[in-house]
C-alpha cells in the first residue's frame, strides 16, 4: 500500500476503506496527510472561509449517575458541590449571550435521575417565549435517559423536546463508538448502537446533529477508524449531520487519568477524518482541547472551522485545561492561517465575513 496512492485518490474524493485510513493514521507523514487533507478541505471549501461561532454551554446540572471514568465535571447526588440551575439561573446566561452577539446555547449536563422530560420541555419553552436564540442542546445519553424516565420511545421524547422549542442536538456521549472501549471507561452511560440510534430518529424527524469523537483514552488506532466508518454510514443513510468535532481526553482531575496525547497525535487524527468523512462538509478543530496555538494550526490540517469562542466551557475547565479566546483573537488567529474569517450559524450559515 503506497501512501501518495491513497493521498492520490482521496484528493480526487474517492472513498477510502477502513485499511487505507487506518494506514494513514499509523504511517502517513504528517505533513503529507496535512497537505492531502488541506487539498480537500480547499475542494469543498474553495472561498478560503474558516468559521466561527458565539455561543455559550450552559451545564444546567453537574449531579451524573453515569460517573464515567474520563470525566472531571461530574458530582454525585450530596456533594457539597453538586448543583442544578434554576430556571432563572438559565435565562440570565441566556440574556448575557445574546448581549455578547451569541446566537446559540448549548444546554447539557449530567444524568441526574431527579429531572424528568417537564423540566426540560419548561426549560426550553420558557427560553423560546423570552429569547429569540437557537437552542442547540442535549445529547444522546440525555434523550435516552429522559425518554425512560417517561416511559416513552425517543421519537416521543424528541416531539415533545422539539414542540418546547429544541433546535438541533450535539454530537456529546459519542467518545469513541466501541462497545469494548465504552465499557472501560463509560460502562454505565448508553451503548453505541444507542448513541447512533437517537442520532438517526433525529435526522428521520428533521432534527440535525453534530458527530463528535474523543480520543486518548484507551481506544486503539483502529478503534477510531470505526468510530469513523459508523459515523460516515449514518450520514449516507440520513445527511443529518452538519459537522464532526474530534477532540482529546483530558486527564486532569479524573479517575481514569493517563496522559494526553500529543497534538501531533491529534492533527494526524484530524487529517485522517478529513480524508475519510467525505461525505461531511465541515470539520472542526478543537482548540478549547489543543489552545490557540494547535487551533490555528487546524486550518491547515483539514479543518474549515473553529467551533466557538466559548463564553463559557466548563466540561473541559474542570479537569485543568483552560482556554480562552475573545472575537478579535479569533478573527485574528483565522486570518494569519492565511483563511477568511467568518462567523457563522448552527446551520454555518455565513452571518458575518471579516474582509481584510
Amino acid at each position: 500500500m503506497k501512501t501518495h496512492e491513497i493521498f492520490h485518490e482521496a484528493r480526487k474524493e474517492k472513498r477510502l476503506n477502513l485499511e487505507e485510513a487506518l494506514f494513514l493514521l499509523k504511517e502517513a507523514d504528517l505533513l503529507e496527510l496535512a497537505e492531502a487533507a488541506d487539498a480537500v478541505c480547499h475542494t469543498k471549501h474553495p472561498d478560503g472561509i474558516a468559521t466561527f461561532q458565539i455561543d455559550r454551554n450552559i451545564n444546567y446540572t453537574n449531579i451524573c449517575q453515569n460517573q464515567c471514568s474520563f470525566c472531571a465535571f461530574f458530582r454525585p447526588k450530596g456533594h457539597p458541590e453538586a448543583y442544578v440551575l434554576s430556571q432563572e439561573e438559565i435565562e440570565k446566561k441566556v440574556a448575557e449571550t445574546l448581549e455578547l452577539s451569541g446566537t446559540q446555547v448549548m444546554l447539557q449536563g449530567g444524568i441526574n435521575p431527579e429531572l424528568n422530560i417537564d423540566y426540560y420541555t419548561k426549560m426550553f419553552s420558557e427560553i423560546k417565549s423570552k429569547f429569540n436564540i437557537r437552542i442547540h442542546s442535549l445529547s444522546p445519553p440525555e434523550i435516552v435517559h429522559i425518554a425512560e424516565s417517561a416511559g416513552i420511545s425517543i421519537s416521543e421524547a424528541l416531539k415533545e423536546l422539539m414542540e418546547a422549542g429544541l433546535d438541533s442536538l450535539p454530537g456529546g456521549g459519542a467518545e469513541i463508538l466501541v462497545d469494548r472501549v465504552r465499557q472501560r471507561i463509560s460502562p454505565k452511560k448508553i451503548s453505541s448502537s444507542e448513541w447512533l440510534g437517537v442520532m438517526e430518529e433525529a435526522h428521520n424527524m428533521g432534527l440535525q446533529t453534530t458527530a463528535t469523537m474523543m480520543i486518548g483514552t484507551v481506544e486503539t488506532a483502529e478503534d477510531r477508524i470505526t468510530h469513523l466508518q459508523k459515523i460516515r454510514d449514518l450520514q449516507d443513510r440520513t445527511g443529518g449531520f452538519l459537522s464532526f468535532i474530534p477532540w482529546t481526553f483530558q486527564p486532569g482531575n479524573t479517575s481514569l487519568g493517563g496522559k494526553s496525547v500529543s497534538s501531533i497525535e491529534y492533527l494526524k487524527t484530524l487529517s485522517v477524518s478529513r480524508l475519510f468523512l467525505n461525505n461531511f462538509s465541515n470539520i472542526q478543530g478543537s482548540w478549547v482541547t489543543q489552545g490557540k496555538d494547535i487551533g490555528q494550526i487546524c486550518l491547515s490540517f483539514g479543518a474549515n472551522d473553529m467551533g466557538s469562542i466559548m463564553i463559557e466551557e466548563n466540561v473541559v475547565r474542570a479537569a485543568g485545561v483552560s482556554h480562552r479566546i475573545t472575537v478579535d483573537e479569533m478573527v485574528d488567529l483565522i486570518r494569519k492561517a492565511g483563511k477568511i474569517p467568518a462567523q457563522r450559524d448552527t446551520e454555518f450559515k455565513i452571518l458575518k465575513v471579516y474582509e481584510v
